[in-house]
């Protein structure tokens, strides 16, 4: 099996399967109901029921069917985030109803990647790369100008809000090894949260407020490739007592995206194995 869906428990410690597939599917979102997990494949977007063992279900994405793992469900879950590169050739963010349909474009800078709702569901965050330079913005779900929250030091992704809505969790390479930051959501108080000989990625808060999991490779490694040996991490919400949880083979698409359970008990991630 190339992809396992998988959660893990974070009170019992146990993982469980959810399905397997000889397919590379990526990028687990839980839904706010806890029904199903939202994943990529190809570039197109599956719904997974997690309880009905049935096999998962293509959304309709109108022309947008070169989607990447950047993609969620908004807390409400009437809206479906997808950043996808059809119409510009660029990765851009569009927003569509969750049952599918036609996306509405939001960003008009390009590369933008989608990364991370607001609490209330009225913003998001995302990764935007302006003349190479990576960087945190925001944006309003009704659009207009987007807000920056990083300024080019070192290369910024993965933003991620806290269950609080105050801080936006992402990582940042501005001091050598990539590490997990978090900066105010008007940009202020940018503070370090991760100290550590990993190069950590995508740090996902928990909707209770008090842990963050993320994923870290090694120290050599650049960037977030795909199909190696990484870990999976957690942390209490200001950095302390960091743990590793579980090694696994993955990487890019283990959970680039938001994928804790609604009750913040579990959460939600592939593991892969080698490409025949």
């Amino acid at each position: 099996m190339r992809s396992s869906v998988e959660i893990f428990n974070i009170r019992t410690r146990e993982t469980r399967v959810v399905w397997q597939t000889s397919d590379l599917f990526e990028a687990p979102n839980w839904s706010p109901d806890g029904r199903y997990l939202l994943l990529n494949s190809e570039g197109l977007i599956y719904r997974l029921a997690l309880e009905s063992g049935a096999e998962p279900v293509k959304v309709d994405t109108g022309f947008a069917t070169l989607c990447n793992n950047d993609h969620g469900i908004s807390p409400d879950g009437s809206l479906i985030a997808i950043s996808d590169k059809c119409e510009f050739g660029k990765s851009c963010i569009y927003l569509l109803p969750s049952q599918g349909g036609a996306p509405s474009l939001m960003t008009g800078n390009l590369p933008s990647y989608w990364h991370g709702w607001s609490p209330d569901g009225q913003s998001f965050a995302y990764c935007g790369i302006r003349d190479q330079v990576f960087d945190i913005y925001s944006m309003s779900i009704e659009g207009g100008e987007e807000r920056r929250l990083t300024f080019g030091e070192g290369r910024n992704d993965g933003p991620d809000y806290s269950a609080d809505g105050n801080w936006i969790y992402f990582n940042s390479s501005r001091t050598g090894l990539m590490q997990i930051w978090r900066v105010k959501t008007d940009g202020s108080a940018v503070e370090r949260i991760t100290d550590s000989n990993y190069g950590d990625w995508f740090p996902h808060p928990s909707p209770r407020g008090d842990k963050v999991v993320f994923i870290s490779y090694d120290p050599d490694v650049f960037d977030h490739p795909r199909d190696l040996n990484v870990r999976v991490r957690m942390m209490d919400a200001d950095g302390g007592n960091v743990e590793t949880l579980f090694d696994l083979f993955g990487g890019q698409g283990t959970m680039n995206s938001p994928n804790w359970s609604p009750d913040g008990d579990e959460f939600a991630f592939v593991r892969y194995e080698p490409a025949a």
